[in-house]
């Protein structure tokens, strides 16, 4: 990811890139305008589903939510940039969880090549900035702006590769998470009808209260059962599989010692669907979470203390978004619903969760 980026840095050069970012993104005065920003073109992807009637849910979620994390964290707009950006940022996840073999030929020499040039993309935006600044030129108030705009308690900025590293890990983090919660969650719905009508009875309520528009961030608060089922679906979907944390001291363990500086990976997955800590954890059940208080460190979907993800609230929110209009517009089934399961770099259904989609009252 580059070693300026939020993941390797610590104490205040962690805190101050972490101001920053959930200040652009992830606070609720930057929410609200983001909740409408992002719907115009998740409305418009869901309509050319239907007319599509067959779709591959995993490729058509990746396609808009790159869209809108191009437009919010760069302000790059739909066409052959962002196209090409695609494809690199592809190559470059295709090697997160790949062995280190740097030689032409392995997916890791690929998605080094891939970073390189995505920096090098950015690089170019970021020296256009420099010069509009100095010219008087409106700042465009997105993440990288917020990035060159970070001083720290002496006043200093950060370094252009600072900006560029956080940049490239951040879209990363934003576009592939969020795409495959989205398409995880039109899974697990196919899946389960009565969880369904439940959730297009609360969306319906507040659509007809709205006569059909936008939401706001304020109503996506107010749909709980909505945002239960935001919260299963990233229970389920494990989407970050493990953590890796490095030991600042001594630990004892189940009767087990952990030396400090051990490095230590503590697997979700494992977490999530523990029947200790969730009842029938392999159901998809957006009740459970009414019914037991979630014991502390048994809920790992962004990480936890000060490491945790900072844009938790932006993927929480865009998902709740695309569940509101999906479920008061369109009905779809699974082609395979009995498809194996690939896990790496992130798991997915090996067809992409293939559908038949189309409108509600087709």
């Amino acid at each position: 990811m580059g070693e300026n980026t939020i993941i390797s840095q610590y104490g205040k050069a962690h805190k101050r890139l972490r101001v920053a970012i959930t200040s652009a993104i992830n606070q609720p005065q930057a929410l609200r305008p983001i909740a409408l920003l992002v719907q115009p073109r998740i409305t418009a992807a869901l309509e050319s589903w239907a007319q599509k009637g067959k779709i591959v849910a995993l490729k058509e979620t990746k396609k808009v939510t790159f869209e809108n994390i191009g437009n919010l964290f760069a302000n790059i707009q739909p066409g052959p940039l962002l196209d090409t950006l695609d494809r690199l940022f592809v190559g470059f996840v295709n090697g997160i969880r790949a062995q280190r073999w740097y030689f032409p030929g392995t997916n890791f020499y690929h998605a080094i090549q891939c970073r390189k040039k995505l920096k090098e993309i950015f690089r170019v935006e970021l020296e256009k900035r420099k010069w509009d600044k100095l010219e008087g030129v409106e700042a465009r108030n997105d993440l990288m702006d917020g990035l060159m705009g970070i001083k720290d308690e002496e006043g200093n900025q950060l370094k252009d590769e600072e900006v560029l590293d956080n940049i490239v890990t951040l879209v990363v983090a934003g576009y592939e998470s969020t795409a495959l919660s989205s398409m995880w969650a039109i899974y697990f719905l196919a899946k389960s009808p009565k969880v369904l009508q439940k959730l297009r009875e609360e969306n319906q309520a507040l659509s007809q209260e709205k006569n059909g528009g936008f939401i706001t961030t304020e109503e996506i608060s107010k749909l709980k059962y909505t945002n239960k089922v935001v919260e299963e679906t990233l229970r389920m979907a494990n989407i970050s599989s493990f953590n890796f944390r490095v030991a600042v001291e001594d630990v004892e363990y189940k009767g087990y010692k952990i030396p400090k500086g051990w490095r230590v990976l503590t697997w979700i997955r494992f977490i999530h669907t523990d029947p200790e800590h969730f009842d029938d954890p392999l159901s998809f059940n957006p009740d459970r979470w009414d019914q037991q208080p979630m014991r502390p460190g048994t809920f790992q979907a962004f990480g936890g203390g000060t490491r945790v993800c900072p844009g938790n609230s932006l993927a929480r929110m865009q998902l709740a978004i695309l569940i509101h209009h999906l479920s008061v517009g369109y009905k779809w089934e699974l082609i395979n619903p009995d498809a194996a399961i690939a896990y790496l770099s992130h798991p997915k259904p090996v067809d992409g969760a293939e559908k038949q989609f189309q409108f509600m009252n087709s």
